[in-house]
């Protein structure tokens, strides 16, 4: 297989708490829109946490016909109607070899709704009330397996699964599969659904959710109040194609994904190593491969999700891996304080708010950003996006378990 093909990003699919579609997403990041509210799916009054980032006027319809809708879980819907926008936006059908098209879908949970509405059956009901159809609406494969029936996928097609770095690994797996010469093209991004009652009860006891009722002081990446991440729900999907193969065809090509770190802190079940070593060395393996120096303008959307520790860990891995004085001029936000924490669809998000920074010049905020913490001292655009003509931009993922993942892009030159 040959090796070091550039790769670049031809079309893009959004279903969010901000956006039912990609312009929609990314006109609420720039003005930051707050997309967290009341919890609606379930009846909140046990629960500590109320809030949530839940997609709003979702019509599962106008992507799937009616019996698909009853046979596939919320997740796998969201999944499917990003990865269509995404493909109708590049062309990429008809375009490119079957065997050529691969497909990375990153979940951190998968199919939990249905898995609990069976489960209720189950206990109340008995077995034989259990769907047939609890075990393909559940399993977290079976969204990358639905998109590449419905858009011809025949080369690889698999989920990546490293809880909230999900996204940012799917997007990075699907890329080496590109540069080594395994695909030419590859739907990837990452999906998730996980705004149930069981899904949630397990992060509050865990003291992970913030258990503030308002929306505008829940979801506070770097502030001194912060008290845990706002659960969020919804999908992005990028195409990403081998550069040659996307000019051979005309494709519009929105950047170049350039660098993609993945390390484990190796440390301990969900919290991060002290240190940030870990994040450090994604990022690191990132840059390089993206050709970093010191005359990058740089934007780092950042993976933070509001907790104390990850946000002070989070800030001495950039300033670790960019050195004290490049981290303090670079640009670093956290767009989770507007989309809520979607878990396996936050680093393909997050990288949507990378590429549109690049080729809009527009920083999004972190916003609510009112009483800094000193222990994440950067930039970290507070409240209002800000012009800047970045030429690197990094988006960061970190995830229980230990995972590290890092994407870099730039303009295509």
């Amino acid at each position: 297989m040959s090796e070091n093909r550039r790769v670049v990003v031809t079309g893009l699919g959004a279903v969010t708490p901000i956006g039912k579609n990609v312009s929609e997403t990314w006109e609420s990041m720039k003005s930051g829109k707050n997309g967290i509210g009341p919890i609606t799916h379930f009846d909140t009054t046990a629960f500590k946490a109320k809030l949530a980032a839940e997609v709003s006027d979702f019509d599962p319809k106008e992507y799937l016909e009616v019996n698909e809708v009853l046979r596939t879980d919320r997740y796998t819907q969201f999944a499917i109607a990003a990865a269509k926008q995404a493909c109708d936006d590049s062309g990429i059908e008809g375009n490119v070899e079957p065997e050529r098209f691969a497909v990375i879908l990153g979940t951190g949970i998968g199919g939990i709704t249905t898995f609990e509405t069976e489960h209720t059956k189950l206990i109340e009901k008995g077995p034989r009330r259990v769907s047939s159809l609890l075990v393909p609406m559940m399993i977290s494969n079976i969204a990358a397996g639905m998109i590449a029936i419905k858009h011809c996928c025949k080369g690889p097609a698999m989920p990546a699964v490293t809880a909230c770095a999900s996204g940012s690994n799917a997007i990075g797996e699907a890329y080496r599969l590109i540069k080594h010469g395994y695909a030419d093209a590859a739907i990837t991004g990452g999906s998730e659904a996980a705004i149930s009652p069981c899904a949630v009860a397990g992060f509050i006891n865990m003291q992970a959710l913030s258990t503030s009722e308002d929306p505008n002081a829940a979801s506070l990446p770097f502030d001194r109040r912060r008290g845990g991440f706002v659960m969020g729900e919804g999908s992005t999907v990028l195409i990403i194609e081998e550069y040659e193969h996307a000019k051979a065809r005309g494709a519009k090509i929105y950047a170049e994904l350039c660098g993609y770190g993945s390390t484990c802190d190796a440390y301990h079940i969900t919290a991060p190593d002290p240190e940030g070593n870990g994040g450090m060395r994604a990022m690191k393996q990132a840059m390089d491969e993206a050709g970093y120096t010191d005359s990058d303008c740089v934007y780092v959307n950042a993976h933070g999700t509001g907790t104390h520790m990850n946000d002070a860990v989070e800030t001495k891995a950039i300033k670790k891996a960019l050195g004290e004085e490049a981290a303090r001029r670079a640009y670093v936000s956290s767009t989770k304080s507007m989309t809520g924490h979607m878990l396996g669809a936050a680093g393909a998000v997050e990288a949507l708010a990378c590429i549109f920074a690049l080729n809009d010049g527009i920083i999004p905020p972190t916003i609510n950003l009112n009483e800094q913490d000193e222990e994440c001292d950067l930039n970290c655009v507070p409240n209002t996006a800000v012009k800047a003509d970045v030429t690197l931009c990094l988006s960061n993922s970190l995830g229980f378990g230990g995972h590290n993942a890092c994407l870099a892009f730039r303009k295509v030159k």
